[in-house]
């Protein structure tokens, strides 16, 4: 049995131009963070927990806002 938590993030983008996404990540999103999902990066702006985590499962919501167009590789 392992202690890791993953977190299942419901990313939404202010604005409404960005439909947002929903992700499973390996490490609690923190404001000021900056992820990248559907070509873009968003920086983290709010953070709150949806209900307390079930098994190795925390469910978060996490409210974002448009920085810039992501770089191609």
């Amino acid at each position: 049995m392992t202690d890791e938590i993953f977190y299942k993030v419901s990313f939404v983008v202010v604005g409404g131009k960005h439909p947002g996404a929903i992700i499973t990540v390996e490490n609690k999103p923190k404001i000021g963070d900056e992820i990248t999902f559907n070509g873009s990066v968003f920086r983290v702006t709010e953070v709150m927990e949806l209900m307390p985590p079930v098994g190795n499962f925390g469910f978060l919501h996490a409210t974002c806002e448009h920085v810039r167009p992501a770089e191609a590789n």
